[in-house]
């Protein structure tokens, strides 16, 4: 197993033993120091994601923004795990799709669309001290990061985690990319452009 499987493996583990309160709980104190966020309280565009499961949630942060006036765009997975965007148009406008996702229900806006946010929320499951973040394995990511670096678009990148999630080190490739801000339920930890 390679390395970034055996830990992906560890930190999915760790999820599962979380209650759907615990989630919930943590959701709310995410939204509140993402909220706080220069890179996300001043901006009129957020590439963003619904979350599932026990993942960190991200619904009360994407209503947060709505609400401000934010142009939330949410991924839209594809058949070859690229990802196309779409508006939150609010929760009532979400649909279930593949892999147990939620995705926006309206026109679908294309690869580029994320170009025009001026922060991107990550999914992932680790980050380490130097901002390097570990997703779940997919490259959906590994591309939309591609996209921005070759457009030389220069959004912020911000993962939402649990705090035993900031790791001192997670595997990397040389594709991976760091993040600039990790927000937790405790606070936020910023990382050296």
């Amino acid at each position: 197993m390679s390395g970034k499987s055996a830990v992906r493996r560890e930190l999915l583990d760790a999820r599962r033993l979380l209650s759907p309160e615990d989630v919930r709980e943590a959701s709310l104190v995410l939204a509140r120091h993402a909220l706080d966020l220069p890179e996300i309280a001043s901006v009129r565009t957020v590439a963003a994601y619904v979350s599932v499961g026990r993942e960190p949630g991200t619904r009360a942060l994407l209503d947060a923004l709505r609400e401000r006036g934010v142009r939330v765009l949410l991924p839209v997975l594809l058949d070859d795990n690229d990802l196309d965007w779409a508006e939150y148009a609010g929760a009532d406008h979400l649909a279930p799709a593949r892999r147990g996702l939620m995705e926006p229900d309206g026109p679908r806006l294309g690869h580029k669309a994320v170009l025009e946010a001026e922060t991107v929320l990550l999914p992932g499951l680790a980050v380490d001290e130097r901002g390097m973040r570990l997703g779940r394995g997919g490259g959906s990511y590994d591309r939309v990061l591609a996209r921005l670096e070759a457009a030389s678009a220069r959004p912020a990148l911000v993962v939402l985690l649990y705090a035993n999630e900031v790791v001192p080190r997670v595997p990397e490739e040389p594709h991976d990319h760091p993040v600039h801000a990790v927000v937790t339920p405790e606070g936020v930890r910023r990382f050296a452009p």
